[in-house]
């Protein structure tokens, strides 16, 4: 049977993740049937609806059936959030079927040998640069998933230089989560959030950077010392078995031969070169440019599609290999459809069953008895826990600011320190839920199951999270401000 091109969802990856999320929803609807259904008031402030926080009160109880905790993938849907999940789904085909045209017409080969060929064997020296410009973009840039279509390039790069998807996985999307959660000046959690407290624009960006800079010499370091364990003892990856399939599909290749051929596919690279320019200046104008800020996620998939399928076509490949090449893409991440429609559905549950309201308010009831250092480790596990029912940085920003600004000034917290507990709850927590569509997409474009993440990444949050804790500690002493 011949070997199909793009990334494939093995069917352990999804009845794994299935499972996982059915449990959370039905999780999330028995807590329907407990909680008491409350709610706020909410307020329009410059277009956007924020919680009146003195409105909280307690409703008569939802008639929330059992059966519709089943139907929620699909009801939400048509629900507020609808519009962003279908967006994110047709992201998520269009990357597959790029990607795949880019694997199967050999100029993803093409990619990585040029890549390789510009730094010798300073293998390292590359992951560490590459690393940072992943992170660079999510601290000052709020680019979070926008990079999936770089996923598979990282990993196939990864895998040649003789370290598997795990490493290729950290360059890229744990490395532009590190900088959105270490972020500098990301506009959709900094900037919303400090907006909302009346701080000055990316105030504060002084320390930030100096933390930004803290958690990239972890973040390296972990990723550096993990990347030699494996060169050295390739079979003590978790994912040691996964990758020999990889390799079956993508035979290693001889790098001087690869930049011969490369002459063959001059035209499809330039092609694919102009197109990964324009995605990166949109990636870099989306923060700054309201006429794109909204578009940015189907602007970044059409031009990958455009430039992917142009390239194939350009590549010499017979229009029927180019096209089958894109379905396969398709056809191995549709399974991603349901998993992205369950994880959405969490939320949905909660807030159909009206209980979202009555847990900010209880956790607001905690913190409003704490002391300065105390109300800043509440709102960092108030963001933690918010996160898994709520993945957009801004919206939790607009949910959760106007109950914790007003509890933090009486407990003596400044607003800049309420600012940087709610970000580094809001991102830390990007990559650790199942709830959370870019993690989904991710693990969907590799051969890495959810639970085999999670005990390699988890390894990284025990360093990563008592910085983050002496960090609010420095912040709480010094009175972290303006104000």
């Amino acid at each position: 049977m011949a070997q199909k091109s793009g990334a494939q969802i093995s069917k352990k990856a999804f009845i794994q993740s299935f499972i996982i999320l059915l449990i959370i929803m039905i999780l999330a609807g028995v807590l329907t049937l407990v909680v008491p259904t409350g709610n706020y008031t909410r307020v329009a402030m410059e277009g956007r609806e924020v919680i009146d926080p003195a409105s909280f009160t307690l409703q008569p109880k939802l008639d929330y059936p059992i059966w519709r905790w089943f139907i929620a993938p699909f009801e939400v849907l048509g629900g507020p959030d609808g519009l962003t999940i279908i967006v994110i789904i047709i992201f998520l085909l269009m990357v597959g079927a790029a990607f795949a045209v880019l694997d199967g017409s050999g100029i993803l080969r093409a990619v990585i040998a040029n890549i390789v060929a510009r730094f010798g064997g300073r293998k390292y020296l590359l992951l560490a640069i590459i690393s940072l410009f992943f992170m660079l973009l999510g601290a000052f840039f709020g680019i979070f998933e926008e990079v999936l279509p770089l996923v598979p390039i990282m990993i196939a790069l990864s895998i040649y230089l003789g370290w598997d998807t795990l490493v290729g996985l950290g360059m890229s999307i744990l490395a532009v989560n590190m900088g959105f959660s270490a972020a500098v000046t990301n506009p959709f959690t900094i900037g919303v959030a400090q907006k909302l407290a009346g701080l000055p624009l990316f105030s504060g960006s002084g320390l930030r950077v100096f933390f930004f800079a803290v958690i990239y010499v972890i973040f390296i370091w972990f990723l550096i010392t993990y990347a030699r364990k494996v060169e050295r003892k390739p079979d003590s990856s978790p994912v040691y078995q996964e990758d020999q399939e990889y390799k079956l599909r993508h035979p290693q290749f001889d790098l001087q031969q690869e930049l011969s051929a490369d002459t063959k596919l001059k035209a499809s690279l330039a092609w694919f070169g102009v197109f990964a320019a324009l995605i990166l200046s949109v990636l870099v104008a989306a923060p700054f440019v309201s006429a794109i800020t909204d578009y940015s996620l189907p602007i970044v998939a059409l031009l990958f599609l455009f430039g992917g399928l142009g390239a194939g076509f350009l590549s010499g490949k017979p229009a029927r290999v180019v096209w089958k090449a894109a379905l396969d893409g398709i056809m191995g991440i549709a399974p991603g459809i349901l998993l992205i429609m369950m994880a959405a559905s969490v939320k949905y549950i909660v807030v159909q069953g009206g209980i979202l309201d009555t847990i900010l308010h209880s956790a607001a009831g905690v913190l409003a008895g704490a002391s300065a250092y105390g109300s800043s480790l509440i709102i960092y596990v108030l963001a933690l826990v918010i996160e898994f029912f709520i993945g957009s940085g801004s919206a939790k920003a607009f949910l959760l600011m106007p109950i914790l600004l007003p509890l933090g000034d009486l407990a003596g917290v400044t607003r800049q320190v309420v600012v940087t507990a709610y970000c580094f709850g809001d991102g830390f927590s990007n990559l650790i839920y199942p709830t959370n569509p870019v993690l989904l997409i991710a693990l969907g474009l590799t051969v890495v199951t959810y639970s085999k993440w999670l005990r390699w990444s988890m390894k990284l949050w025990l360093f990563v999270v008592p910085v983050t804790l002496l960090f609010l500690a420095l912040a709480v002493a010094i009175k972290f401000g303006p104000f």
